[in-house]
């Protein structure tokens, strides 16, 4: 079996004109929002075998921040460049190229590409994923180039806002 952990990156500030939208950082929702995702993890103590993210910026600082709060290595989190453009095919090869060593995986990103490959997967359908939304799906088989829907099993879906409710 493995697992896969979908996470678009916390909430971004637009404030940095100058900036790229690679370079753009998370806003305080964010740094806040991002932690509390790794919490919900812990809570339910999950701590994937791999975190992969995208190179940007508010991707790989929601990835540092989750992987603190399940005590996840930072420098062993994998900045897979790829991840920032891609659309769900794309993604989908990313994952289908997971190490089989692992088990379970996260992976950090975008949207609308994290929506969609949620969709794309999932027996669940999903609307727009929310900045920090995760959705975890699981699938029946040994190797990640497997994983596809039909032998995926929906398992949760969590989002900062929930914690606000």
């Amino acid at each position: 079996m493995k697992t896969l952990y979908l996470l678009r990156h916390a909430k971004s500030s637009w404030s940095f004109d100058e900036l790229s939208d690679q370079e753009r950082p998370l806003n305080e929702r964010g740094r806040e929002d991002a932690p509390h995702m790794g919490q919900a993890l812990a809570k339910r103590h999950i701590k994937p075998d791999v975190i992969v993210s995208s190179s940007a910026v508010r991707a790989l600082t929601t990835a540092a921040l989750v992987a603190r709060e399940i005590n996840y290595p930072h420098e062993k989190i994998v900045v897979e460049p790829a991840i920032y453009p891609a659309d769900a095919d794309e993604l989908l090869a990313i994952i289908h190229a997971l190490p089989d060593t692992a088990a379970s995986a996260l992976l950090v990103g975008h949207n609308p590409t994290f929506t969609n490959a949620a969709n794309l997967l999932s027996p669940t359908s999903f609307n727009e994923l929310p900045t920090a939304a995760l959705v975890c799906l699981r699938f029946q088989c040994e190797h990640w180039e497997e994983v596809s829907k039909t032998n995926a099993e929906f398992y949760f879906y969590d989002h900062p806002q929930r914690k606000h409710e």
